[in-house]
Formats: structure tokens, sequence, C-alpha cells
């Protein structure tokens, strides 16, 4: 693994900073704070998370993603976001943060297709750096270094797929 100080302590912040951006996604969504969700749209006053993403899709993607448009898709879509949101700050459970949250940037990149919907790259675009932070935090054990990895892995035991 990385040994370096340096680098370890670069790879935790960046693991805590996708943390937050997914934590802030879900508490935005929860409360409608303003910023991407307005009050009126947040979820605990009615509001469709994953819905009004989804109606909004327009690419060759559009009838895939119509199963999630119901609060089940609302409720999952918003646990992701806080799940992988504190793992990623905690430093648990990366492994699973990392394969969900990929999951979660892969689904957003097909609603959104860059390369069907003329986007400023037709092949890569930020979900992908998304995927790639979570991924590089996972097999880093980046949670050992500011965050509650190492505890996290004695709790665990052998099974690796948990860290």
């Amino acid at each position: 693994m990385v040994t370096t100080p340096a680098a370890r302590k670069v790879l935790a912040a960046g693991r805590i900073i996708i943390g937050w951006v997914f934590l802030w996604a879900f508490i935005d969504k929860l409360f409608g704070l303003g910023f991407m969700t307005t009050a009126d749209k947040a979820w605990i006053n009615g509001g469709t998370p994953a819905q009004g993403f989804i109606k909004g899709i327009e690419g060759p993607f559009h009838s895939v993603f119509q199963v999630f448009v119901n609060p089940f898709g609302d409720a999952l879509f918003m646990l992701g976001l806080l799940g992988i949101g504190v793992a990623m700050m905690l430093g648990a459970g990366l492994r699973i943060a990392a394969v969900t949250g990929t999951l979660l940037m892969l689904f957003m990149y097909l609603a959104e297709l860059p390369l069907a919907l003329g986007g400023t790259n037709p092949i890569v675009d930020s979900h992908w750096i998304e995927a790639m932070l979570l991924i590089i935090s996972a097999v880093t054990l980046s949670g050992d270094t500011w965050g509650v990895g190492k505890w996290w892995a004695g709790v665990i035991g052998k099974n690796t797929w948990l860290r």
C-alpha cells in the first residue's frame, strides 16, 4: 500500500472531499437548502429527488430509468447518497461505497450521456472522475489516515470486502 505520509494525507483528503460531495448532495436534497434543491422540492417537504432528475432524462436510456420514477427510487437514491457519503467521510466500508458509488455514477452518466446530448467532452465527464476517486480511496485504504479504517479493519476481521 501507499506508505509515504504525504501521499497518505493527499489520499485521505481526496476521500473526505468526495465523501462530502455525496453527503452534501444528501443534505441539500433532504432539506432543500437552496443550492441544487429549493426548499419546496426538499425531500422532507414531499419533494422527489430521484424522480425530478429521472423525469428530465432525454437521452437514449430514458425508458430504462423510468422504473425508478417512484418513492422507492427516491429512497434508494437518498440512502445511496447518505451511505456513500458517510462511509467515505469516516473511512470505513470504502469498498462497498466505491462499488455502489461507481454504479450510481455510471447510471447518472448514462442518464446524461454526453455523447448523445452534446456535452463538452463526448466520452469523459465528472462522473468518471468521481467514480475514480471513490475507487482510489478504497484500493489504497485511505480510511486508515484521518479515518476509522484501522479500527474498522479490527472490527470486521478477515472480511476484506467490508474494509
